[in-house]
This record gives C-alpha cells, sequence and structure tokens, in this order.
C-alpha cells in the first residue's frame, strides 16, 4: 500500500532492464494455503504474437531459482513479466516431480485466478482503460483462454471485440438483440391473443438458432465489404491478429448460440435490393462468358441486385474453406507440406451486380471481342477486394489496365 506508481515502474525498469513502460500490473499477496508474494507486469506488446516472450523470475525467500519455469507458472502467463517469491517452493526436486505436485499446481491456479479476476475487475470498474490496453494484450488472453478453459471460463464475457466502427464491445453486447418497441408491442398483444391449445410446442432435437458475429480480418483489403455493411447499418468485428482462427474456433465449439463469419464469406441479403426481376438468363449467359475467359470451370458465378450501384463485382469464399486455406497455410509455413492451400478455390463465387452500369453492358455486349477481357478485369477487381493477387496474376491485371486505358483514347 505504500508503493507509488513510480515504485513499481522503476523496479520493472532495473529488473527487467526494459525502457517502455508496463501497461499496468498485479500485485500478489497469499498467506494460506501456502506463502506467496510477486508482481505480474502486462508489458506493452509491439511485435506478432510468434515472438513475443516474457521472462517471469521464481525466487525462494530471495533466492533466485529460475526464469519460466513452466511447471509453476501458466505457460500463457509467460507472455507477462514479473517476479514472484514462494518460499513454500521445493527447491531439491526434478521438473518431473513437479509437473506431478499438487502443492504446484494449486499455485499456478491461484496466479490463474488472480490474473482473471484483475482482468475481469478493470473489465467492469475502469472500461475506458480496459479499452485502451485492449490492442497490447488480447494476444495473451486469446491464447490463454486457448491454452486454460478455466481462464477460458472467467474470461469468456469479459474479451473485447473492436469493431468497424471503432468501438469495442464484449460478446454479450455484440449478440444482444436490439429492441424495437413497435414489434414489442405485438410481440405481447400476439401473446396475449394465443390460448393455451394454440401455443407452439417445441422440438428438444432442433438445431439451437445460431446468431452469426461478422469480422474482418485486413480493413483495407476488406475496405470495399466494409463499406457495403456500413451503408446498411449492420456491424462486423476486427479480427487481424493470426491467433484469431483457432480463437473463434474454439469460441463457437464452446458456445452453440453463435457463429463467426468473415465479412466476404457471402453476399447477405440485406445488401440486396428489393428488385424482383429474373436475373436467370443474365446469370447464365455471364457464366459463361467468365468461365471462358478465366478458363475456370469451377467458379461459381451469380448476377445479384446489389443496393450500391458503384459496386460492380464481388468475390465470396465460404468460411469453412477459408478455414481450411488458412490451416494449409498455416501448416506449409511450418514446414509441414499436405495439401495445396488452393484446392479450396472452388469454394469461390462472385457475385455480379446486375444495377451496376459495367455488368449491365457486359451483358448486352457479351459477344463483343472484348468482353473476355473486361470479364478478366471484373475478377480481379474482386479478387483484389478479397485477397492479394499472385505475382502472375498482378503482372497480367496492370497490362490488361493499360490496355483496356488504350481502348479508350482511339
Amino acid at each position: 500500500n505504500e508503493c507509488t506508481d513510480d515504485d513499481y515502474k522503476d523496479f520493472y525498469r532495473k529488473v527487467f532492464l526494459d525502457y517502455k513502460e508496463p501497461l499496468f500490473w498485479i500485485h500478489l499477496n497469499m498467506d494460506y494455503p501456502f506463502n506467496l508474494k510477486g508482481i505480474l507486469y502486462f508489458p506493452k506488446i509491439n511485435t506478432e504474437y510468434d515472438s513475443i516472450e516474457g521472462t517471469i523470475k521464481l525466487y525462494n525467500n530471495q533466492v533466485f531459482i529460475a526464469d519460466n519455469i513452466k511447471e509453476v507458472i501458466p505457460e500463457f502467463l509467460m507472455l507477462l513479466k514479473g517476479v514472484i517469491d514462494c518460499p513454500d517452493l521445493p527447491l531439491n526436486v526434478s521438473r518431473s516431480a513437479l509437473q506431478n505436485d499438487g502443492f504446484v499446481k494449486k499455485i499456478s491456479e491461484y496466479i490463474t485466478k488472480k490474473v482473471a479476476d484483475k482482468l475481469i475487475g478493470m473489465c467492469k470498474t475502469e472500461k475506458e482503460s480496459y479499452e485502451k490496453y485492449w490492442d497490447d494484450i488480447s494476444p495473451f488472453i486469446k491464447f490463454g483462454c486457448l491454452k486454460d478453459e478455466k481462464f477460458c471460463d472467467k474470461m469468456n464475457d469479459y474479451i473485447l471485440f473492436k469493431d468497424i466502427n471503432d468501438k469495442y464491445q464484449t460478446l454479450p453486447e455484440l449478440l444482444a438483440p436490439v429492441e424495437d418497441p413497435d414489434s414489442k408491442e405485438a410481440d405481447s398483444k400476439e401473446a396475449d391473443d394465443k390460448t393455451p391449445d394454440s401455443a407452439e410446442t417445441t422440438d428438444e432435437n432442433k438445431e439451437p438458432e445460431k446468431n452469426t458475429v461478422y469480422y474482418v480480418t485486413d480493413t483495407v483489403q476488406q475496405g470495399q465489404y466494409i463499406k457495403l455493411f456500413k451503408e446498411q447499418g449492420m456491424n462486423a468485428v476486427i479480427l487481424d491478429h493470426n491467433i484469431d482462427t483457432s480463437f473463434i474456433t474454439q469460441l463457437e465449439q464452446r458456445n452453440e448460440h453463435y457463429k463467426f463469419m468473415r465479412i466476404d464469406a457471402d453476399v447477405t441479403d440485406s445488401l440486396k435490393s428489393d428488385d424482383d426481376t429474373d436475373l436467370t438468363e443474365a446469370s447464365a449467359s455471364l457464366s459463361e462468358v467468365f468461365k471462358k475467359a478465366l478458363n475456370n470451370d469451377k467458379l461459381t458465378v451469380k448476377v445479384e441486385s446489389l443496393k450500391n450501384a458503384d459496386i460492380a463485382s464481388v468475390l465470396t469464399l465460404s468460411e469453412q474453406g477459408r478455414r481450411m486455406q488458412d490451416m494449409m497455410k498455416m501448416y506449409a509455413a511450418g514446414g509441414m507440406g499436405g495439401m495445396d492451400p488452393n484446392m479450396f478455390a472452388a469454394d469461390q463465387t462472385l457475385t455480379l451486380n446486375a444495377n451496376n452500369a459495367l455488368v449491365k453492358y457486359l451483358f448486352e455486349h457479351k459477344d463483343s471481342e472484348h468482353s473476355g477481357m473486361f470479364a478478366e478485369q471484373l475478377y480481379d477487381l474482386a479478387m483484389l477486394s478479397n485477397q492479394p493477387l499472385s505475382a502472375e496474376a498482378m503482372t497480367k491485371f496492370v497490362k490488361r489496365s493499360n490496355d483496356i486505358m488504350l481502348l479508350l483514347t482511339k
């Protein structure tokens, strides 16, 4: 209680020789059922998760034992920096004995609980500070949720998600339905009018309806989709860390009431206009043009009426196909080989906007000598809003762009 913030910061600099100030810290102090004192600092993280390495020094009565003993310190806390002094910790036992020691396990569980309690307390009472620190501490929390079920259970409702409007929300806030006073009154009246005999029966075996949480992995690359969402008052969260794919998969497995879907995984009904024009002929004709121009019979081509007439084409990849693609890339990066990451390209769907002038022109002049070139250009433009082009595709795209501009000069 006598220590000031400056005392904590000075101690941090002297022990860890770190010139950056820690975000915040947790002071551990326990007398029963074991003796333990310590300080855990949350350092400012400026790098990707893979290269983060903290240091937690373990002491026994101020006698240094070692750094980062995983049997005592939970693995995910190794991202932090700190000092722990535990006089009750045995000094003359092997690492394997520590792994099977129930006393050591209690120490580990206590430290985990204290960290979770600190974070939950901040979220409840210091929300602004918690939001300010979130981008730095989120990899640590997500890694902790992946590694420790109890920690995940405690933190589940206090994990923040930054949305495309730069606001931070928890999962319960994201999934909370927006109540419409008029519909609420109507529902109440409808419920009053129902008799017990007319009440609907529930099916216990029925699949629970899942709420969809849309997400973005690259705000620049997926800017077109973000613009579409904002225009319709829709929201999405930003998940741009390399740990997020595993993290959201785990969240879905632990909760049957929601699912995550990347913003470009589908063209939702909210983005489509109410135009009931029959687009069957346009879909068939343009599908043939694009498949021939791209030499890709597996590509699915659809024509839809989108609300925003400025959007010519949108490329979507199913959520399952994307996650499998990401997994294959991860395995390939780890030197594990395996399947071709591009094998899920068959899940791609190219949606052409019937309200766009360029798409209308292409449909009316589908037999033109330049129709193939325009089809390739529209596909590449849609791809650029979805993911980077390959080196070969980018070279062709640049040359084709020059050719199209040359046509305008004639």
